[in-house]
């Protein structure tokens, strides 16, 4: 009679448990990167009243006659299953999915570690990345002066100090030009100046009104506006707003402004003209020509810049660039490419460098040759087909910047955008993974630790260990409301049932009691 009494009170205690559990699940239904338990039974020791008895050659075999002692909590496991994710907009907040966990710590060294699943991370007044409700440190590996990070270093807290907060200027030391040149643009067939008078060999148009003795070279009518009959049947009227050369038989030139920066960050405009020139040679293949130079400025008193290229060589070309504090002269030895008439580029008549001096009062160029700043010019990936004129120039330099927003990609890399424009690494965030996640402990806080049967963590990159990053986003709590909801019936009535056993056992042991009235 006491056993089903204590076999009541078992199935109270266990139900009670479970109930425990379910509440907690359901309490924590909206917290970010919370993982859902459950709990399951066992039923305990049994008093054995007779044992097996084996068959014979007369009498057949017999079960074992037991009384089960009641009910036990087996487990309460934890379910790391994904839940979802939900967008937030915060740069900083990252939601991880697969078996993976973020590391924090309560150092900046890294070394007391906790593990979390609650990505909604920031950073504080000195920059170090952390939990802003506990204050724990975000463990990952920080990047160098140049960006590069070191995932096989020990991780840390990350921190983006102030070395990377902001970023030095950097000299541009090459300037590469992509992109296609037309080759079907039209080429001039007719020049008349203002006059009405037509020309036949090169003119020069201009904003410079003294073209004095000297001021062009022999062969080359200098004006003020032109017009320009082209090889497709339009005509061009130009106006002088910057120097330019025209000649019978060669195209309209394109003009691509490149950006140079000096060593302190000044920023120097530098324009290149392409111009399609007639092909003199007797090569069998055919090719395509095009000459580039330097754009022809006007010195400071408005006079034309007599520092020309002849067209059919490559001497140097020469542009000044007006600035705010003062002129910066350009020089680069003209150049001619050849293209294959299938487009690709064949060959060019030299290495260009663009050799910049005369710079702005503030900046580092100055008169002196020791002091000129030379920067490369890569003309081999233009290509020249049929089509518009995409010419663009990519420059390895910019001026100096700070620090103004960070975003986070999904390989963990938290990137910083400076206010020149520029990007570079800051840091990484680490992940953890086990062997048996289910065996971690958890410490409140969304924290887990390690425990005897969770293994040791494996902290690596995201991509190393499979898993995927989502940044500007959350993980939601995996609890499934109505699977607790009638997990919850489920328990009331298994709490009922046992509840009606203690119930009947003191009704049947009253019964006993009072058989001696």
């Amino acid at each position: 009679m006491m056993r089903s009494l204590f076999s009541g009170v078992s199935g109270l205690k266990s139900h009670q448990t479970r109930m425990d559990v379910i509440g907690n699940n359901i309490a924590n239904v909206n917290t970010i990167g919370f993982k859902s338990s459950r709990v399951t039974f066992a039923d305990t020791l049994y008093q054995t009243q007779t044992g097996a008895a084996a068959p014979t050659d007369t009498v057949g075999g017999t079960n074992p006659k037991q009384i089960g002692l009641g009910v036990g909590v087996a487990s309460i496991d934890l379910l790391f299953n994904d839940a979802s994710t939900q967008s937030t907009g915060k740069n900083t907040d990252l939601a991880l999915s697969g078996n993976g966990l973020f590391v924090v710590s309560t150092d900046k060294g890294g070394k007391d570690k906790y593990y979390t699943r609650a990505g909604a991370f920031s950073f504080d007044a000195n920059y170090n990345y952390v939990v802003p409700g506990s204050g724990h440190h975000v463990v990952g590996w920080n990047a160098d002066e140049d960006g590069n990070i070191d995932t096989k270093s020990t991780p840390e807290g990350i921190q983006i100090k102030d070395a990377m907060r902001s970023m030095g200027a950097r000299k541009t030391t090459t300037v590469t030009y992509k992109g296609n040149m037309n080759s079907s643009v039209p080429t001039i067939t007719k020049i008349v100046d203002q006059t009405g008078t037509s020309i036949t060999g090169e003119a020069v148009v201009a904003q410079a009104t003294d073209f004095t003795s000297g001021s062009l070279p022999t062969g080359v009518t200098g004006s003020t506006s032109l017009t320009l009959t082209l090889s497709d049947g339009t005509t061009r009227t130009i106006t002088a707003k910057s120097s330019y050369r025209y000649k019978v038989g060669e195209s309209l030139p394109i003009t691509t402004i490149s950006t140079v920066y000096d060593s302190l960050g000044n920023e120097h405009k530098v324009p290149l003209l392409f111009t399609k020139i007639p092909d003199t040679s007797s090569s069998p293949l055919g090719v395509d020509k095009w000459r580039v130079t330097l754009s022809p400025g006007t010195d400071a008193a408005g006079k034309l810049d007599p520092y020309n290229p002849d067209p059919a060589a490559t001497t140097d070309s020469k542009c000044t660039i007006k600035e705010v504090d003062g002129n910066t002269t350009v020089t680069m030895k003209a150049q001619v490419l050849r293209f294959y008439q299938n487009g690709k580029y064949r060959d060019g008549s030299g290495n260009p460098t663009l050799t910049l001096k005369n710079g702005a009062g503030s900046g580092p160029l100055s008169p002196s040759a020791s002091n000129e700043m030379n920067v490369s010019v890569d003309l081999t990936n233009l290509t020249q087909y049929s089509g518009s004129d995409t010419i663009k120039a990519d420059y390895d330099g910019h001026p100096a910047g700070t620090l103004k927003e960070i975003n986070t990609d999904q390989s963990g890399i938290l990137t910083g955008t400076y206010t020149n424009g520029e990007k570079r690494s800051l840091a990484q965030v680490a992940v953890a993974q086990f062997d048996n996640a289910q065996g971690l402990t958890k410490k409140g806080a969304n924290l887990y630790s390690e425990s005897n049967n969770s293994g040791t963590a494996n902290i690596k990159t995201v991509s190393a260990l499979g898993l995927t990053l989502t940044p500007s986003a959350l993980e939601m709590s995996n609890v499934d409301i109505a699977n607790e909801f009638a997990d919850m019936v489920v328990t009331q009535r298994g709490f009922q049932s046992n509840s009606k056993v203690i119930t009947v056992g003191d009704e049947m042991l009253e019964t006993v009691i009072n058989m001696k009235r």
